[in-house]
């Protein structure tokens, strides 16, 4: 039977070793114990977001925390070879679904594009509003996908400054409908990063798509289909993840 799994503060678990005392309180804790309604006597696993994953006895649960007994601790070492999606902010929230399953896929960073064809638009205060959503639809896909790692979400770019990030990449690839190189021919690198870019529903303008291949970037295509901008991302994502291994 698959244990329940909830995320501590990220680093909580460093040092943390078998018959080690723990409290999962705030709104995880309560969400265990009132909405979960997780009882004394269960056992459930407890994750901090960087790849510890401890087995946990509860000793006792109150209305808005569990008081946990560690029974067991397992590290999950980073892989070698990282992905990222760079998704172009959508209307719909068609570019949330796209975080939320890409993280499901195993992706390990996401980066919010403000493309030029993007409808949705984030200035002022709703930057900062939209990252931390960004991050919490990341966090609850973990959780939901039980992952032992939350993906980072990195700070919005525009096309300028995600010419400058995808050139810091081991390999870069913008997802469009008129390039000629298939996505199954790509060769991966052994490790490194590899950036994945998906435009917004109107796609990428030729001069955003001349900046990022200028930068480094390999357009490449799906197949014959277009994709909407929410499934074109996690598609793409799977199949990197089954040829690089992951999915061995």
């Amino acid at each position: 039977m698959t244990l329940p799994r909830f995320f501590a503060a990220e680093g909580a678990l460093s040092g943390v070793g078998p018959q080690s005392a723990l409290v999962l309180d705030g709104e995880e804790g309560r969400h265990a114990a009132s909405v979960r309604r997780i009882r004394a006597g269960e056992t459930v696993e407890l994750a901090d977001g960087s790849g510890v994953v401890a087995r946990c006895d509860v000793t006792a649960s109150t209305k808005d925390r569990l008081d946990l007994l560690v029974t067991s601790v397992e590290q999950h070492e980073p892989p070698a070879l990282r992905f990222g999606l760079v998704q172009a902010l959508a209307k719909g929230g068609r570019d949330e679904q796209a975080v939320e399953t890409a993280t499901e896929v195993g992706v390990d960073l996401v980066l919010p594009w403000q493309a030029s064809r993007s409808v949705s638009r984030w200035e002022g205060p709703k930057v900062a509003k939209n990252e931390k959503r960004w991050a919490t639809i990341a966090r609850e896909a973990a959780k939901q996908s039980r992952r032992p790692r939350i993906p980072v979400v990195e700070p919005l770019r525009n096309t300028s400054a995600l010419a400058k990030r995808l050139a810091e990449a081991d390999l870069a690839l913008v997802l469009h409908e008129d390039a000629t190189v298939p996505l199954v021919e790509v060769k991966l690198p052994a490790a490194g990063e590899v950036l994945l870019v998906v435009g917004p529903e109107g796609g990428i303008g030729e001069p955003e798509l001349a900046a990022l291949t200028e930068a480094g970037a390999t357009p490449v295509r799906l197949g014959p289909e277009v994709l909407r901008t929410s499934s074109a991302g996690p598609v793409a994502l799977g199949h990197l993840a089954a040829v690089s291994g992951r999915w061995a």
